[in-house]
């Protein structure tokens, strides 16, 4: 019987410290996964959206190219000439450098905000904008 009850005696208790670190640790992990779904549901609902919103657009643009092409081919039946639209927006890129270039390119690559060679702009097409292109046309693309 001594001898049991020194067994018992023997074996340490946790102490109160590492109990409680313990607990902390268990409720920290429960709070972080926790967390961790909710933002994988945020991510899955946005990529939803995304994906929506892609497919919608994706529809839209086929729309209006079938379209092009019905006009297109109406215009022909009927014996006349079908002109698409202009595009209204270009992307610009700026390609030479500074050396050589006279006041007045100068002046209509920094009105186009292409200061440094390989910037990159969106430029809305208006005749003013397409005079400005025309100006700067060896140094862009």
């Amino acid at each position: 019987m001594e001898g049991a009850e020194e067994k018992k005696k023997k074996v340490p208790a946790v102490p109160e410290t590492l109990k409680k670190k313990r607990k902390n640790f268990a409720e920290l992990k429960i709070k972080r996964l926790r967390k961790k779904f909710a933002q994988k549901m945020l991510r899955k609902a946005r990529r939803k959206l995304i994906y929506e919103k892609a497919k919608h657009d994706h529809k839209e643009y086929r729309q209006m190219y079938r379209t092009e092409i019905r006009m297109a081919r109406m215009a022909r039946k009927a014996g006349n000439f079908y002109v698409p639209a202009e595009p209204k927006l270009t992307f610009v890129i700026r390609i030479r450098g500074i050396s050589g270039v006279s006041p007045k390119v100068r002046k209509v690559l920094q009105l186009l905000r292409l200061c440094q060679i390989f910037n990159g702009t969106f430029v809305k097409l208006n005749k003013a904008s397409v005079n400005m292109l025309r100006t700067v046309e060896p140094y862009i693309a």
